[in-house]
């Protein structure tokens, strides 16, 4: 037998919606980046990306454990002297819920060529509705 190796001919993706406050944030970003690069596919293989498109809903209704609401940080910086700006989780979902989650997800997916074609596939909706009604996503459980 000989090892499979997948053409960027045979690629075909689909579109799958996860709703953000079933699952807690650590475990919802491992779903989202194993359908991103395709993983869960027979036709897995490694240097050709053939993931699926992913819709998060619900974002505002982030869920996570503990006391990371509060004590978890997002860091970022200026460029300029003293611009190091920090706000907590709870802010972030307040300001963007999509900064939290494409965080999340892109700590998930491996550091190469592919990560920002993957993170390009991830769509991610404050509330309920999304504009993606006519790709007939399917739901992940």
């Amino acid at each position: 037998m000989k090892t499979y190796s997948q053409k960027g001919s045979e690629i075909k993706r689909e579109w799958w919606v996860v709703d953000a406050s079933s699952q807690p944030l650590g475990k919802l970003a491992v779903i989202i980046a194993d359908k991103l690069m395709g993983k869960s596919k027979v036709t897995y293989t490694p240097h050709i990306d053939n993931g699926d498109y992913v819709i998060v809903i619900n974002a505002k209704k982030l869920v996570v454990t503990g006391d990371k609401m509060t004590k978890k940080k997002y860091y970022r910086h200026s460029g300029f002297p003293g611009g190091l700006t920090e706000l907590k989780l709870e802010e972030v979902i307040e300001k963007n819920p999509a900064v939290a989650i494409n965080a999340a997800v892109k700590g998930m997916l491996p550091k190469n060529k592919l990560a920002d074609e993957r993170l390009k596939r991830l769509r991610v909706f404050d509330g309920a509705e999304h504009a993606h009604a006519a790709q007939n996503p399917k739901e992940i459980k």
